[in-house]
């Protein structure tokens, strides 16, 4: 296993650590980098694919949520497929989930209840 994908499932659990941050915004922006390099070449199928691709990894770091299906929909506007649709909606999904984390209460591990 690669080092970088151990580190994602040792001590990080369900929360947003630096390590699943960094490697989301590096899958955004490669994949953004590499349809905007494509793009002129025409290949539908190609960008299709890198999507795809995209989406699992994406997925797998951060979890699904459902602004990372705009980009999907984006791709029938016109030259709206040029735009990096990919890293802004993973940096807007980092800052909701980040938020969500913010919000959730620690719960005391050793605080039980009694029910009489």
């Amino acid at each position: 296993m690669l080092p970088v994908l151990s580190k994602l499932n040792s001590t990080n659990g369900p929360g947003l650590g630096k390590t699943r941050i960094a490697l989301a915004v590096i899958i955004a922006v490669l994949t953004d980098g590499l349809q905007l390099l494509l793009g002129p070449l025409g290949w539908a199928f190609i960008d299709d694919v890198i999507d795809v691709i995209a989406m699992i990894l994406t997925s797998w770091v951060l979890g699904f949520h459902w602004l990372l299906l705009p980009t999907f929909v984006l791709k029938l506007i016109p030259l709206a497929d040029e735009l990096p649709t990919w890293t802004a909606c993973v940096a807007a999904v980092i800052v909701l989930r980040k938020r969500e984390q913010r919000k959730v209460p620690p719960t005391p591990a050793e605080k039980s209840t009694i029910e009489i």
